[in-house]
Formats: structure tokens, C-alpha cells, sequence
């Protein structure tokens, strides 16, 4: 069993910066992809990010890709991080950390993740 624990939501202003962080416990991650997916008010879940855990490979929706990066800290094993530069309002969502352990290659549909936290509202203003 996985537990995925996000932080670092808030209110930010368009052209800000946040970061937000997702720690899982649980379960030791050698392989396996942890990805950030975000869901705004009346609309689908959809994938922001991922990040493959045994090679480091990332993916990117084309709507975040050269402003938003998705990493992890091998100092503080099965923690991943999304760093979100130049925010626009459209990027306003709950932003939700998710993960599954088989390492499939461009995994972007919420479906193949397992383990899901519980959300962070990030808001942009104009």
C-alpha cells in the first residue's frame, strides 16, 4: 500500500511561481512512475507530468511542457516535486500526485495509477 501526501498549493499571481511536493510512504520505489495530474472545476482530470522512478525519464503535457518540471529527491527517497514557473489562470486546478509501481513508459491516463493524494489547490490570478 502506497500513501501520497502533496504540498505546497496556494494563491499566486500570473507569471508567479510554485512548487508543489508529493511524499509517498509505504512503499520503497525502485521502479514505477509518480506523476502530477490536475482537475479544474467541470472538467476532466488531466495529466500535467510524470517521472519515471528506475531511469529518470519525464513526460510533459504540451500545455505545461517549458514551464513546468517534474523531479525527484534522491536524497529523500519517493519524494517528487512540480516546479510550475510563469502560472497562467488557465493553470487554476486541484493538482492531485499519483503513482504505480510497474513502470510502464508514458503513462498519462489516470486510470493506470494505483494510488492517488488527497489534492492541492493551486489558484492563479490575473
Amino acid at each position: 500500500q502506497v500513501q501520497l501526501v502533496e504540498s505546497g498549493g496556494g494563491l499566486v499571481q500570473a507569471g508567479g511561481s510554485l512548487r508543489l511536493s508529493c511524499a509517498a510512504s509505504g512503499e520503497t520505489f525502485s521502479q514505477g512512475n509518480m506523476a502530477w495530474f490536475r482537475q479544474a472545476p467541470g472538467k476532466e482530470r488531466e495529466f500535467v507530468a510524470a517521472l519515471r522512478w528506475n531511469d529518470g525519464t519525464t513526460s510533459y503535457a504540451d500545455s505545461v511542457r517549458g514551464r513546468f518540471t517534474i523531479s525527484r529527491d534522491d536524497n529523500a527517497r519517493n519524494t517528487v516535486y512540480l516546479q510550475m514557473n510563469s502560472l497562467k489562470p488557465d493553470d487554476t486546478a486541484v493538482y492531485y500526485c499519483a503513482a504505480e509501481l510497474t513502470g510502464i513508459a508514458g503513462l498519462t491516463i489516470p486510470l493506470g495509477y494505483d494510488y492517488w493524494g488527497q489534492g492541492a489547490q493551486v489558484t492563479v490570478s490575473s
